[in-house]
Parts: structure tokens; sequence; C-alpha cells
């Protein structure tokens, strides 16, 4: 058995580089990056799937369940890092590093606080990989899926945490300790489907 994490497909926040807030859709784009990533997984015997309880990451378990028919559950415990009042503000305008160590969002979750929060949703997938039948999908967030590389997964050999996961990432990791990933942040699914970024604005 193993666990299929899941990164969501994209937003419109993502592509204008805009800190996003929980109500954000998948753009048609992460739409088709969900479909896309659905009809890959249909095969592999996916048999449960639990998800962050965020709108980009329910509609993109919600293209994998329509896929596989495996029931779904979801879990506010793997939401997003909360950046409180920064929400809805464009990266070029910020004067801080949210991402910094040390830094804080005004109402928002310490790095302490998030850490602590992603290690409690991992006690959770660990319980329902154990009592699943088959492989657990696990649709969550970037920086939920970079702490869970960095403090639970058992990365291959000379591989480094991936900074930036990809929207519908796909990583594989053995349902059992060590938690050994065969499969790390792959988009190969998304091979001959590129964004076009909006009018100004890079792909990122």
């Amino acid at each position: 058995m193993a666990i299929y994490l899941i990164r969501h497909g994209e937003t419109r926040g993502n592509a204008v580089r805009i800190v996003q807030r929980p109500e954000e859709p998948l753009s048609a784009h992460g739409i088709a990056q969900a479909e896309r990533l659905a009809r890959q997984l249909v095969a592999e015997g996916i048999s449960r799937i639990v998800s962050s309880d965020l709108l980009r990451a329910t509609m993109t378990a919600a293209a994998l369940q329509r896929a596989t028919g495996a029931p779904l559950q979801l879990d506010a415990l793997l939401q997003e890092r909360n950046f409180g009042d920064l929400r809805g503000t464009a990266y070029a305008v910020l004067d801080v590093d949210i991402f910094a160590p040390d830094y804080v969002p005004p109402n928002g979750e310490s790095w302490e606080a998030f850490h602590e929060r992603v290690d409690r949703a991992w006690a959770v997938v660990r319980e329902v990989a154990a009592s699943t039948g088959g492989h657990l999908a696990v649709v969550t967030h970037g920086l939920v899926c970079r702490s869970l590389a960095a403090r639970h997964l058992a990365l291959p050999a000379g591989t480094e945490v991936p900074v930036r996961w990809e929207n519908t990432s796909l990583t594989i990791a053995e349902a059992r300790a060590p938690w050994h990933v065969r499969v790390l942040n792959s988009i190969t699914h998304l091979d001959d489907l590129r964004a076009t970024p909006p009018e100004g604005v890079a792909a990122v």
C-alpha cells in the first residue's frame, strides 16, 4: 500500500502570485490539471481520499473521487498555513519575506504552530492509511507537502526537500514506517498540458 500525496490544482491566485484566500477555487487550467491527474490515477487502486477542506483542495479531490469512486473525507488539519491578514495580498507588494523562519503573519500561524498542526494531520493520515485496504490519496497544499517531506517522509538518498511544490504534483510514499518516497513532486501527467498565463504575468 502507498500514500499518494497531492498538491491541489492551479488557482488564479497561484497564476498571478497572490497570497491565497481560503475560498479561492481552481482556475479552468487547474480543473484541467486535476482531471488529468485523476485519469492517471484511476487504475492505481486508490481506495480512499483524505483532503484539506479548503475549496481548491476539495475541487481537486472531487475530480479524483469521480474518477476512482473512492470515498472522500475532509480534514481541516490539512489546510495550508494560515497567513492571516496577508491573504489576498499580491506578493509583489509585500515588504517582508513571509516564508522567513521567524516571521509570523498578523492574525496568522507561526511556523511552530503550523508544523504542530501538520504533525497532527500526519497522525490522522497514518491512522487512515493503516485502516485502508488499498492506496490512500491525500490532497493538500504546497507548504503542507514541504513540511511532511522535511519532517516525516524518507526521501531518496541525495535528494533535497523541494522548495516549490507544483500544482497537482504527485509524491508517492510507502504507507508504513519509515515512509520511503519513490516518486517526488512529479508532474509528468501534465507534460502536454501547459498553462497560458494572464497577459503580463509570468508563469511561476
